[in-house]
Parts: structure tokens; sequence; C-alpha cells
């Protein structure tokens, strides 16, 4: 979609970082598979444009999962509270016996950590571990 002038916004580094955070958040409620997953990465990755990057969301839920209050508990009136910081999907402190490392690497968005990608053999599960500092 053109921006003011009608020139196209190019996307950025942190475009492409929130996008595939949020297609990882996707394929870890189970919308799609690996290989789905896959796809619309290198979708994101290869965009010169934000509408292209965003075009792997297109048919996707805004959320991977509702977010709901607690049982029993009343909406906040004040201002929105910053969700506690919990350990993502798949994300581990070192990897587990088996596992094998590829070559994928990411930076965390929300810690901004190098994360490398490692696979169960057993169920072809992804588990992501911070990589050590040089």
């Amino acid at each position: 979609m053109p921006g003011p002038g009608g020139l196209r916004p190019l996307a950025t580094e942190a475009d492409r970082e929130r996008l595939v955070a949020l297609l990882r958040e996707h394929y870890a409620v189970g919308l799609f598979g690996l290989d789905e997953l896959d796809r619309r990465v290198g979708t994101v990755l290869s965009a010169q444009f934000l509408d292209e990057a965003a075009a792997a969301m297109a048919d996707l839920p805004a959320a991977a999962a509702p977010r709901t209050a607690a049982p029993g508990t009343a909406p906040s009136s004040g201002p929105p509270r910053r969700p506690r910081r919990r350990r993502g999907h798949a994300h581990a402190d070192q990897p587990a016996a088996g596992w094998i490392p590829t070559s994928e690497r990411f930076r965390d968005p929300s810690t901004s950590t190098v994360m490398r990608v490692w696979v169960d053999p057993a169920d072809q599960s992804r588990h992501y571990v911070p990589e050590p500092e040089p």
C-alpha cells in the first residue's frame, strides 16, 4: 500500500523481526506446519517493501492465541499493563542431548539475544537456544 506521495514503505529489519516472531507464534499454536512456516518466513525475509512482508500474515488471525483475563478478575480501567515476561515457546537455556543444530539464527525481538534454532529429531520440534557471546 503506497504511503504519502505514492511511495511504498520499505520493510525494515525491525519489521521483518516482528513479523517472523508473529509467524512463529502462529506456528507454535498449530495454525500451520513447518513447511508453511518456512515458506512464510522466506516471504518476509525476502520482501523489500512492507506490504510484501505483511502479505505473509494476510490470512492469519490478529493474534496467535487469545489473551483473556484470569477467571474471576475484573477488567482494569487503568492503562494497559505490560505482560509479565515469560520464556517463549520452545526456548531453552542450552540444547538437550540429541538435538541437531541448524544454520538458522535470529535476533529475539523481545530480548535482542541472538538465538540458534535446534531440531529434536525425535519429533521434529524446533527449539531456540541463545548463541554464546563471542
